[in-house]
């Protein structure tokens, strides 16, 4: 794939590119979807967005694409007020939504022409050429949006939301229902685009690819945002180790001696599962075979594993909010 476009870059290039504060939304009927959400993306950095359903994911996205307005709060796009400086703000944002939601009985070539157009941009052929040909749709653009498969209207959405050089690109939930190579394709797409300047926020069930692509991971449930972390930071702060050793001969119970680690059985007594934290010194390891040597307990097999970004969302959505600083 060759490289796509570049983003434009404003001259404040180390402030936030979105900065949201204090930003709630309560629906007609007193459902609060937002609650006091404060969040600083940074600029050029792959953000996900992660949730249940209906934890506030679009809500927001929806806010500061400046599809929804917000009961309370500020953001600023790029450098622009969203409320004050619609326009420009808006300008600034390219949004993949969920839906395959598009002009039917539109060619590809015209509707992500006219995409462009409703940003002010002047024609700029070559460039939407490039865009197409970038996302394999070059050979389809004379077609009827209606006639394309469910993962080149996917791709027509892309294009659409690229279509007049956006420096934010939101992507909600875009491989849901697409197909693996497809979805191989956007994120070589992303990557390149991310290399290139442009900063991409996404929300995604699929958790692997958040824990592969982005830089940094926000997880909100109920409303509100309850972690944003790096991810390296956040899987050495939350994710846990074990360490199964398979005994010699199994063994009944715990002694008591050893109850000081974190011990647990499995299969009857012939596998002895030890969890630490990530942050706990893995001399701790040591300790505990020495210990175990000392008990007369032999092991003739070990083997690790640690928390995946999936284990350690699960836990956090799970747990009181007061429990996840």
């Amino acid at each position: 794939m060759n490289p796509l476009p570049t983003a434009t870059m404003t001259a404040n290039s180390t402030a936030p590119i979105i900065s949201a504060r204090g930003v709630n939304k309560t629906y007609a009927g007193g459902f609060q979807a937002l609650k006091n959400i404060d969040l600083d993306i940074k600029r050029g950095e792959i953000f996900a967005l992660l949730g249940p359903n209906g934890a506030g994911k679009t809500t927001l996205i929806s806010i500061i694409c400046g599809i929804v307005n917000a009961s309370a709060g500020s953001i600023v796009a790029d450098g622009h007020d969203i409320a004050r400086n619609y326009r420009a703000a808006r300008a600034a944002i390219g949004l993949v939504p969920q839906e395959l939601h598009t002009d039917a009985f539109e060619s590809v070539w015209a509707t992500v022409t006219f995409s462009r157009g409703l940003f002010g941009k002047p024609p700029n052929p070559a460039y939407l050429e490039k865009i197409l040909r970038d996302l394999s749709l070059w050979d389809k653009r004379g077609e009827k949006i209606l006639a394309l498969s469910g993962g080149m209207k996917r791709r027509v959405l892309i294009a659409k939301a690229l279509s007049h050089e956006p420096s934010i690109l939101f992507l909600d939930e875009p491989s849901a229902g697409v197909d693996v190579e497809l979805r191989h394709d956007m994120w070589r797409m992303v990557r390149a685009l991310r290399a290139q300047g442009t900063t991409i926020i996404l929300t995604t069930h699929y958790i692997e690819e958040a824990e592969d692509m982005a830089d940094r991971i926000g997880v909100i449930n109920k409303g509100e945002l309850i972690v944003v972390e790096d991810k390296e930071v956040l899987m050495r702060k939350l994710g846990k180790k074990q360490l199964a050793l398979t005994l010699r001969q199994p063994i009944a119970h715990i002694p008591d001696t050893l109850k000081t680690w974190s011990l647990a059985l499995a299969d009857a007594g012939q596998t002895l599962v030890y969890s630490f934290d990530t942050r706990t010194e893995e001399t701790g390891i040591a300790e505990l075979l020495r210990a175990l040597g000392e008990q007369g307990i032999e092991f003739k097999d070990l083997r690790s594993s640690e928390s995946s970004l999936e284990d350690i969302f699960v836990s956090l959505v799970h747990q009181p909010k007061e429990t996840q600083a």
